[in-house]
C-alpha cells in the first residue's frame, strides 16, 4: 500500500476546478453528486423511519404481495455499493497506476451507507403502514433518492467530448470504468423503474380487501378492485393491450384492414416531410445570402409544397394529417363499436348477485369513459407519441451528422431530462386523477339514484336534501379538481423550463459557431433554429399527450374491471338444450344461502308434477322468491338439485332453460317503450294478433283502447305513466304472449281490485291450464285450488297438501287462513256502514265474499 497516494484529487486538480479539459471535473462531480444524495436520504429517511417508528402499525404478512421484481429491487440496491468497492479496489491493485484518491474513498463510503439504508427504508415501507397516508406505493424519500442517483449516472455524458475520458477507452483504465459504468447505469435505471411500480408495497385495495369484515361479502368485487392511488398506470399494460388488440385490428373487413396499412404509409411519408421542410429552408437562405444571390423559386415552391403536406409544425393543419384522419373515422368506430357491445354483452353475462351490488348510475359513466378513452389513446400513442419520438430520434441522428455531436448531445439530454421529468411527475399526480374520477363517478351516481327514485323523494318532501347532496358530491369533485389541475400547472412549469433550457442553449451555440466562422452559415442557424422549433412544438406536447394516455389509462382502469368481473353462472362444458317433455320440477335436498353465514333455504325437497299447481306460502323471508331465483338459475345451489324432467339445471344451456319458463314478478318493471312493446318482449318475432289476443287473456285490451295512443302509449321510465295493476296486466300477458311449458307466478295479482283479479285469475287458470305452474302468494284465497301447498318458515317446508287438508290439521297455513279471514272482514266492515253489516242479509253477503 506504500504506492497508494492519498490525496483527494488527482494530481494538478483541485476541487475548484469543475471546468477542465472540456469536461467537468470527476473529483468535483463525484463529490457533489454523491454527497447530496447521501445527505438528502439521511436527513429525510430519518425522518420518515421516526414517524414509521412512531406512528406505524404492522400489516399482515400473509396480505403481502410475494414479487420476483421486488427481490430485484433489493439485490440492486446492494449490488450498486458493491460496485463502488470493487472500482475502488480494482484501482489499488490491479488498474493503471495502483492509485486511488480521497474522493473515491468518500463516494466509496457514502454509498455503501446510504444504499443499505434504502434498503431498510423499503422494508420498512413494505411492512408498516401510517395512519395518516394510504398504500398507494413507495413514498417520495424514497422515489427522489432513486431520481437523484438516476440523474447523477446521466451526468457523466456531459463529458463525451473530453479528450481523456474514459469513454475513448484508452487504457485499461478506461475500459473497467466503463464497464463499472455501464452496470451502475442499468442498475439505476432498473431500480428508478421498478420503483415507480413498487411491487413490494400492498396496495390499498388489496388491503381492504383483506380486512374487510364478514359482511362484504355481499358487496360486488367490482367496488372491492378499486386500483391504489399511487399505483402506475401502466401496470397491467400488457393485460390491457392484450384485452384490447381483438378490437383494434378489423379481421372481419379487408378493406378496413388497406385503410389501416395506408394511415401508416402516411405516417412514416409525414416523419420524412418534417425533416426537409428546414433543409429547403435553410438551402433558400443561402441562396439569397450567397455572392451573387440566386433567385431560386423552385426551391420556394418544392418548400411551400412540404409545408402544405406538413402543415403547421406539428403536423396539425396539413394535407397528410387530414387525410390520415379522414381514413381513420371508420376504423375508430370499429373499434368503438367492437367494444361497446362486447361490454354490453358481458355486463348482461354477469349474475344477478352482481347486478342487485351495482350503481346503474356508476356503471353507465364507466361504460362512456372507458370506450372514449380507448379512442383517444390510439390517437394519442400511434398519431401523437411514436412520431414525436421518431422525429427527436432523426433530428439528434441528423444534427450530428450535419452539424456536430455538441447539437445531438443538446437534443438527446433535454429530450430525456423533458421525458423523465413528464413521467415523474405525471405518475406522481396520478392519483388525483383517480381521485377525481371516483369523486365524478360518486356525484353521476348520485344524481341518477335520485331521479330514478323522485317518487319517493316526493313522497317525504326531501327535495332540499337530495339538492343538498347533490351540492355535496359537486363540491367532493371540485376538491379533487382542484388538486389535480394545479399538480398540472406545476407540471407545465417544469417542462417550459426544460425546452426553454434547450432551445437557449442550442441556439448560442449554432450562432456562435456562425459567427466565428467554424463551418456553419447563417442558413445552418435558421435551419437549426426552425427545425428546433419544429420538433420542440410537438415536445411541448408530448407532455399534454402523455397526461392524456395517463388520464385514458385511468378511464380505462374501471371499464377494465367490468371485464374481468368473471361471470358466476356458466354453462357447463358440452351442456345441451333443455328437453321439456312433460314440465314436471323437482328440487331434491336443495340447501343454499346468498351468503356462508345467512342460509335461506335448508335441505328442500318438493315435486311440481307436469300439467299440476304447486303454491308457495309463508311469511316475508321464508325463501319463496329464493326458490324462484334457483328455478331460473339465477344463482347455483350449494347442496341438492334443481330437476326439469330428469335435467340438472346446471347440465343444460341458460338461454334454452329460461326459454321455457314464463314468471309474472310481484314488481312489475316495464321498459321504457310503447305498450305493444312491452308485451311483445315476450316473443320478440310475435305477431299484431297473438299480441292482441294476449292483451285480451290477460283483460288489459280494453283498457288499451281508452289510450289516445293505444298499443302505441309510452308507459314511461319503468312503467311509471301506468298503474299498478296495468303494469301487472301487461306482464301478464307477456307471460301469455312466450307460452311458456312452465309458469311461476309471483303474486301476479296482488296489485288488482276484486273483479279485475276474478277476471285475471280467470285467464291465469286459461294459460296453466295443462302447464306446470308454481304460485306464490300471501293472498290465501288466491291458492285454495293449488294441487298442493307448501308451507315454508325458515327456509323449510314444515306443512305440505291440498288446502283442505291443511286447513283440517289446523297447522301453520290454519293460522294464516283464519288471520287472512279476519282481516278481509275487517277490510268489509271498514267499507259499509256499521248499522248495515248488523243487517242480517249483509252478514249473509260478507260471508258469501269472504268464502
Amino acid at each position: 500500500m506504500n504506492n497508494i497516494t492519498l490525496t483527494f484529487c488527482p494530481p494538478n486538480i483541485t476541487f475548484n476546478e469543475i471546468w477542465v479539459n472540456h469536461g467537468m471535473s470527476q473529483c468535483f462531480m463525484d463529490t457533489v453528486s454523491t454527497t447530496i444524495i447521501s445527505l438528502y436520504l439521511l436527513i429525510f429517511g430519518s425522518i420518515q423511519l421516526w414517524m414509521y417508528k412512531k406512528y406505524g402499525t404492522e400489516i399482515n404478512h400473509n396480505l403481502l404481495p410475494q414479487s420476483r421484481l421486488y427481490n430485484l429491487q433489493k439485490f440492486l440496491l446492494y449490488f450498486i455499493p458493491c460496485l463502488s468497492v470493487l472500482r475502488v479496489t480494482l484501482q489499488a491493485t490491479v488498474v493503471g497506476n495502483k492509485t486511488i484518491y480521497g474522493y473515491m474513498i468518500l463516494t466509496t463510503v457514502l454509498t455503501a451507507i446510504v444504499y443499505p439504508y434504502s434498503v431498510h427504508i423499503l422494508r420498512l415501507e413494505r411492512h408498516k403502514l401510517l395512519p395518516s397516508t394510504p398504500t398507494r406505493g413507495h413514498g417520495l424519500v424514497l422515489l427522489g433518492f432513486w431520481t437523484l442517483a438516476f440523474m447523477a449516472e446521466n451526468l457523466v455524458f456531459i463529458n463525451i467530448g473530453k479528450l481523456d475520458w474514459w469513454f475513448h477507452l484508452n487504457s485499461q483504465t478506461d475500459q473497467v470504468e466503463m464497464a463499472l459504468f455501464v452496470l451502475r447505469y442499468v442498475s439505476s435505471l432498473v431500480i428508478f423503474a421498478v420503483g415507480l411500480r413498487a411491487p413490494g408495497i400492498i396496495g390499498s385495495s388489496e388491503l381492504a380487501y383483506g380486512t374487510i369484515n364478514d359482511n362484504s361479502n355481499t358487496r360486488s368485487e367490482f367496488y372491492q378492485s378499486r386500483p391504489d392511488d399511487n399505483s402506475s398506470t401502466w401496470k397491467n399494460a400488457w393485460y390491457k393491450i392484450k384485452t384490447l388488440a381483438p378490437f383494434l385490428w378489423p379481421k372481419t373487413s379487408f378493406l378496413l384492414q388497406l385503410r389501416v396499412q395506408f394511415c401508416f404509409i402516411l405516417l412514416i411519408f409525414g416523419r420524412i416531410i418534417n425533416l426537409y421542410v428546414p433543409i429547403y429552408n435553410k438551402k433558400i437562405v443561402d441562396s439569397v445570402t450567397d455572392t451573387p444571390g440566386v433567385f431560386r423559386w423552385d426551391l420556394v415552391l418544392i418548400y411551400v409544397g412540404f409545408k402544405f403536406l406538413q402543415g403547421g409544425g406539428t403536423g396539425g393543419m396539413g394535407v397528410l394529417n387530414n387525410l390520415r384522419s379522414f381514413l381513420w373515422i371508420r376504423i375508430q368506430q370499429y373499434t368503438t363499436r367492437e367494444v361497446e357491445v362486447e361490454l354490453f354483452r358481458h355486463l348482461h353475462g354477469l349474475s344477478l348477485r352482481w347486478h342487485l351490488g351495482r350503481k346503474t348510475g356508476e356503471v353507465l359513466r364507466i361504460m362512456d369513459r372507458g370506450t372514449d378513452s380507448i379512442n383517444n389513446l390510439l390517437n394519442y400513442i400511434l398519431f401523437s407519441i411514436v412520431p414525436t419520438i421518431i422525429d427527436i430520434a432523426v433530428a439528434i441522428i441528423f444534427f450530428i451528422s450535419a452539424f456536430n455531436k455538441w447539437f445531438g448531445l443538446i437534443v438527446f439530454v433535454t429530450m430525456t431530462l423533458y421525458i423523465a421529468a413528464t413521467i415523474f411527475v405525471t405518475e406522481w399526480r396520478t392519483k388525483f386523477q383517480r381521485r377525481m374520477n371516483l369523486a365524478d363517478n360518486a356525484q353521476k351516481a348520485r344524481s341518477v339514484d335520485s331521479l330514478l327514485n323522485f317518487e319517493t323523494v316526493k313522497y317525504y318532501g326531501a327535495e332540499s336534501y337530495e339538492v343538498n347532496s347533490y351540492r355535496e358530491a359537486i363540491l367532493k369533485y371540485q376538491a379533487e379538481e382542484w388538486k389535480a389541475l394545479i399538480t398540472l400547472n406545476i407540471l407545465n412549469t417544469i417542462q417550459n423550463v426544460i425546452v426553454c433550457s434547450g432551445l437557449l442553449t442550442g441556439s448560442l451555440l449554432c450562432l456562435h459557431m456562425v459567427v466565428n466562422g467554424e463551418g456553419l452559415t447563417i442558413g445552418d442557424y435558421v435551419l437549426f433554429a426552425s427545425y428546433i422549433i419544429q420538433l420542440y412544438v410537438p415536445l411541448n406536447w408530448f407532455g399534454t399527450y402523455y397526461r392524456a394516455i395517463q388520464k385514458n389509462f385511468v378511464d380505462m382502469e374501471n371499464m377494465f374491471e367490468l371485464l374481468r368481473e368473471e361471470q358466476e353462472i356458466i354453462d357447463a362444458p358440452g351442456a345441451g338444450r333443455l328437453v321439456i317433455k312433460h314440465g314436471q320440477v323437482e328440487f331434491q335436498n336443495v340447501t343454499f344461502g346468498y351468503t356462508p353465514e345467512r342460509i335461506i333455504l335448508k335441505n328442500v325437497s318438493f315435486v311440481a308434477p307436469a300439467g299440476k299447481i304447486v303454491a308457495l306460502v309463508g311469511p316475508t323471508g321464508a325463501g319463496k322468491s329464493t326458490i324462484m331465483r334457483l328455478l331460473f338459475r339465477f344463482y347455483d345451489v350449494e347442496q341438492g338439485a334443481v330437476i326439469i324432467d330428469g335435467q340438472n339445471v346446471k347440465t343444460v344451456k341458460q338461454d334454452s332453460l329460461r326459454s321455457a319458463i314464463g314468471v309474472v314478478p310481484q314488481d312489475t318493471v316495464l321498459f321504457n317503450n310503447t305498450i305493444k312493446y312491452n308485451i311483445q318482449y315476450g316473443r320478440i318475432d310475435a305477431p299484431e294478433a297473438d299480441i292482441i289476443a294476449a292483451a285480451k287473456n290477460a283483460d288489459i285490451h280494453e283498457r288499451i283502447l281508452t289510450f289516445p295512443d293505444g298499443y302505441e302509449t309510452q308507459v314511461g321510465e319503468r312503467g311509471l305513466r301506468l298503474s299498478g295493476g296495468e303494469k301487472q296486466r301487461v306482464a301478464i300477458a307477456r307471460t301469455i304472449l312466450k307460452a311458456p311449458k312452465i309458469v311461476l307466478l309471483d303474486e301476479a295479482t296482488s296489485a288488482l281490485d276484486t273483479q279485475t283479479e276474478r277476471n285475471i285469475q280467470a285467464a291465469l287458470n286459461r294459460v296453466c291450464a295443462n302447464r306446470t305452474t308454481i304460485i306464490i302468494a300471501h293472498r290465501l284465497s288466491t291458492i285454495i285450488h293449488a294441487d298442493e301447498i307448501l308451507v315454508l318458515k325458515e327456509g323449510e317446508i314444515v306443512e305440505r297438501g291440498r288446502h283442505e287438508e291443511l286447513i283440517s290439521i289446523g297447522g301453520i297455513y290454519h293460522g294464516m287462513w283464519q288471520a287472512q279471514l279476519q282481516n278481509d272482514q275487517e277490510n268489509y266492515s271498514s267499507v259499509l256502514p256499521m248499522e248495515e253489516v248488523h243487517q242480517e242479509e249483509d252478514k249473509e253477503t260478507a260471508q258469501k265474499i269472504l268464502s
